[in-house]
């Protein structure tokens, strides 16, 4: 039977990070809750839904569509995006310096 009074390692605080290597995890945050976003706004425009008619891909379309629409995503950011993960960046750097 596991122990439950052990902390689970998620729910324990974040380790401290060197102030260079923690304002790449910040970018790193940031960049990805861009294309999170960003994946959400392809999605609503219509972005990976199936075609109908001749030539549509399928089952396998349907399938593997989600992952189309989020490398694109991830793609628009590394391109740099709509400013939305250097927005973000600057407030978690601010909010992590307090």
């Amino acid at each position: 039977m596991p122990n439950l009074t052990t902390v689970h390692q998620a729910a324990a605080a974040p380790p401290k990070l060197k102030p260079a290597s923690q304002d790449a995890a910040i970018r790193d945050a940031a960049n990805q809750l861009e294309a999170s976003f960003l994946t959400e706004m392809l999605k609503s425009a219509g972005l990976g839904k199936s075609r109908e008619g001749l030539g549509g891909g399928g089952a396998g379309e349907d399938q593997f569509s989600s992952f189309l629409v989020r490398a694109q995503a991830e793609q628009i950011t590394e391109a740099g995006g709509i400013g939305l993960a250097e927005s973000l960046y600057h407030a978690m750097k601010d909010s992590s310096n307090d």
